[in-house]
């Protein structure tokens, strides 16, 4: 191992500690003793409901996967492979049934138009919905609802307002999607608890046909580079720019960053790791 990849581990290592701790310490001070997550088959659900079991103990996590008809069926099958390799309680819950009625309900004010406008409200429907079901659990049987967005998707905006964002703590909101799948690596140094798949799989809301994070999102390892150097190095869009990066992806991010500030106000709680990022 070089020096640089075994500064990185220790830097992983280093996250993995604070993110437990932070959960760990979280609860405490709130008087949680049970979480809830939402499992959708993705890498970021994944990692936060492994930090959570190494927090809080298997017992004390419920893991919920909540497919629709644009879920692929391997989603709800890896979410149960990840419960089961981490002795959590898991629940499926499919979520068409109350789709369908948001959907009868307004589409009599709001029509069935094709328009981006109507179908991105389509997807926010799901997303909330799900966010619901979570916090029902929450009410019924007091448990912590943790969010499972990442700083890459927070920082463009790419998340739904009382959706995905719905919990008392946003778990890795200051990890980049880059360093999640780093986070999901190690956890699976001495056994496989994140299903292989999971890590592989090509990044997906599942939120329509089709649909993929690179439909919406710059790569993430052109994203995350950006936003570390705008945001943690203090380097103005020139400098971005003179670093080899294309204009218009840099007005992209910057223009994102700053209109979707707004959710990022509303978004709960997280674990800063400015210090080890």
């Amino acid at each position: 191992m070089n020096e640089q990849s075994d500064l990185q581990d220790k830097r992983i290592q280093k996250i993995h500690s604070k993110l437990v701790g932070g959960i760990r310490e979280y609860m405490t001070m709130h008087g949680f003793k049970k979480t809830v997550i939402g499992l959708s088959g993705g890498v970021d659900s994944a990692v936060v409901c492994c930090l959570a079991e190494a927090a809080a103990g298997r017992e004390n996590v419920l893991g919920i996967s909540m497919p629709s008809r644009y879920s692929a069926p391997e989603s709800n099958i890896l979410a149960a492979i990840l419960a089961e390799n981490l002795g959590i309680t898991f629940k499926s819950m499919a979520i068409d049934p109350v789709y369908d009625s948001y959907l009868e309900i307004l589409e009599e004010h709001l029509g069935k138009s094709e328009e981006d406008s109507v179908e991105i409200h389509h997807q926010n429907i799901q997303a909330r919905i799900r966010g619901n079901i979570l916090m029902a659990f929450s009410n019924k049987y007091g448990h912590l609802v943790l969010a499972t967005g990442n700083r890459s998707e927070a920082m463009m905006g790419y998340c739904t307002l009382y959706g995905d964002t719905v919990g008392g703590l946003a778990v890795i909101s200051d990890l980049s999607k880059t360093d999640v799948y780093l986070l999901a690596e190690y956890i699976n140094r001495d056994q496989e608890i994140i299903p292989t798949l999971t890590i592989e799989r090509e990044p997906s809301a599942e939120l329509k046909p089709g649909q993929k994070d690179r439909d919406s999102l710059p790569p993430y390892d052109v994203l995350d580079v950006i936003l570390r150097l705008y945001l943690d190095e203090k380097v103005p869009r020139d400098g971005i720019v003179e670093r080899g990066f294309d204009p218009g992806t840099v007005n992209e991010v910057l223009r994102a960053i700053e209109t979707s500030e707004y959710k990022r106000r509303q978004c709960p709680q997280g674990i800063p790791l400015e210090d080890i990022r």
